[in-house]
C-alpha cells in the first residue's frame, strides 16, 4: 500500500491518476474538510493532518511506501514555508518511527541552489539555497534524513505539464502576444514533464539502490527560457513581442506583487524571492546518478511535453489559441 501526501496538488494528482490506472492499492492523506475531495477510482481517502499528526497512525496502517509530496511553494511569510515544508515533514517522519516503510521525500532543486559556475549541480554539492522556500525545503530534507535514514530524497527542478498553474502564467502571456524576460542575457534551467516525474518517483519508491540516496530527476538536457517561449509560441501559432525587464524594475514588480498578496491574503507566484531565483544564470542539475543507479532517464522531449501541456490547457478552457 502506498500513502501519498499532497495528492490533490499538481504533481500529486498525476501520481494518484497513475496509481489508479495501474490498479495499485494507494491511499491519499487529506486534511478534513466539510466537502469530501474527489479522488481517482480505487484511491482511498485517509483523513489526517501533517501539522498536528492527527490521523497519521490510521493513515499509515498497512502502508509500506510513503511518497511525501505535500509542501508549500508560495507563502505570505517565512514561517509559513517552514511550517509547511519542515514542520510537516518532522510530523510525518516522526510517525514513521518503528515502521518498516520506505519514505520518498520530494524536495526541490531550490534546496541546493543554482549553479555557481555554469555546470550542472550534483547531488553532493554544498547547499546554498537562495530563498525561504529553498531553505525550508533543505530543512525538510535534513529532518527526513535524520529521522528516517534510509529515506529517498528526490529533488525535481521546474516541473511542467497539464494542471500546472505556475508556468501557465508564462504560456498565458505568450498566447496574449507578450514574452517577458529579465534583462542580462540567456538563462538556463533544468525541467521535467510531470508524467516523467511520476514514473521517476515510483521508480525511487521501489528500486533496491534507492534507500539512503539523493536524486535529481530531470531531463538530461537543460533548456533556455527563450527556447521554452519559442517552442510554446510555435505550438500555439503566435508571434509574441519580447519585452525585456531590467533587474531593478523586476524587483520592484516583485515587491508590489507581495503587497498585493498581503492585501488579498493570497500568495502569488511573483515576489522578490522569485525574481531573485529567476535572475540566476543557471538552475541546472546533473541527472547521471539517477540514470546510473535507478536506470531512470526522463524520456519526454520539451516540444512533445509542451504540446501535450498546451493542448490540455486549451481543452480545459485555460488558454485560447
Amino acid at each position: 500500500m502506498i500513502l501519498v501526501t499532497g495528492g490533490t496538488g499538481f504533481v500529486g494528482s498525476h501520481l494518484l491518476d497513475s496509481l489508479s490506472a495501474r490498479g495499485e492499492p494507494a491511499r491519499c492523506l487529506l486534511r478534513p474538510t466539510p466537502a469530501p475531495r474527489r479522488l481517482p477510482p480505487g484511491i482511498e481517502a485517509a483523513p489526517g493532518d501533517l501539522i498536528t499528526g492527527q490521523g497519521l497512525d490510521s493513515a499509515l496502517d498497512g502502508v509500506d511506501i510513503v511518497i511525501h509530496l505535500a509542501g508549500v511553494t508560495k507563502a505570505l511569510s517565512p514561517a509559513a514555508y517552514y511550517r509547511g515544508n519542515a514542520r510537516a515533514t518532522h510530523t510525518l517522519a516522526s510517525a514513521l518511527q518503528g515502521r518498516s516503510v520506505r519514505l520518498v521525500h520530494v524536495s526541490s532543486l531550490a534546496a541546493i541552489g543554482p549553479s555557481l559556475d555554469g555546470a550542472p549541480v550534483s547531488e553532493d554539492a554544498i547547499p546554498h539555497p537562495l530563498t525561504n522556500y529553498g531553505r525550508s525545503k533543505l530543512e525538510g530534507e535534513r529532518i527526513a534524513r535524520a529521522l528516517v535514514p534510509d529515506c529517498v530524497v528526490v529533488r525535481p527542478p521546474v516541473v511542467y505539464g497539464p494542471r500546472d498553474k505556475d508556468l501557465f502564467q508564462i504560456f498565458k502571456s505568450i498566447a496574449r502576444g507578450i514574452v517577458f524576460e529579465i534583462s542580462g542575457g540567456e538563462r538556463l534551467f533544468s525541467a521535467i514533464y510531470v508524467h516523467d516525474l511520476v514514473d521517476g518517483l515510483l521508480n525511487a519508491a521501489r528500486h533496491p539502490n534507492a534507500p539512503g540516496r539523493d536524486y535529481f530527476l530531470a531531463s538530461a538536457t537543460p533548456f533556455a527560457w527563450s527556447e521554452l517561449s519559442a517552442a510554446a509560441a510555435r505550438i500555439m501559432g503566435c508571434r509574441p513581442r519580447l519585452v525585456r525587464v531590467p533587474v531593478p524594475i523586476a524587483r520592484a514588480i516583485g515587491f508590489c506583487a507581495e503587497l498585493g498578496s498581503h492585501l488579498t491574503r493570497n500568495p502569488g507566484i511573483i515576489s522578490r524571492e522569485k525574481v531573485a531565483e529567476a535572475s540566476c544564470r543557471a538552475w541546472i542539475c546533473d541527472t547521471r546518478r539517477a540514470a546510473a543507479e535507478l536506470g531512470f532517464i526522463a524520456p519526454t522531449p520539451l516540444e512533445v511535453g509542451l504540446a501535450q501541456t498546451l493542448a490540455w490547457y486549451k481543452e480545459a478552457g485555460w488558454l485560447k489559441y
